[in-house]
């Protein structure tokens, strides 16, 4: 299968302690021109805990929006800009649903990076 910047992934996602993993949603953030050959891709952490939302490298997602129904999210959740991982492909499970509009996402990473 083949995955796009902005589809929002179904993956065993590692825990900062590099030796646990949540099965969670991610969003692909890395640019569909990356070639590097590798067969990776560059994704966020997607939370259901809304706690998490007030930080600048955090974008909310309600259900009742657009892109929320698109995500394919069953819950209103927090893209995670700050956590980040490079995931095989082979690890990448299924696609729930797509964030077209990624200017939100892209400023959260401009923080996140600071670029």
């Amino acid at each position: 299968m083949i995955f796009e910047r902005g589809d929002v992934v179904f993956v065993l996602f590692p825990n900062s302690d590099l030796r646990t993993a949540k099965k969670r949603p991610v969003i692909i953030i890395q640019s569909d021109h990356l070639a590097t050959g590798l067969q990776q891709h560059v994704v966020a952490m997607i939370s259901s805990n809304l706690d998490r939302a007030n930080h600048a490298s955090r974008v909310l997602v309600h259900l009742d929006t657009t892109e929320g129904k698109n995500s394919g999210l069953l819950t209103n959740s927090v893209i995670m800009t700050d956590n980040i991982a490079t995931i095989r492909d082979g690890e990448l499970d299924r696609k729930l649903g797509k964030i077209k509009n990624m200017i939100r996402i892209d400023e959260a990473l401009y923080h996140t990076l600071g670029l």
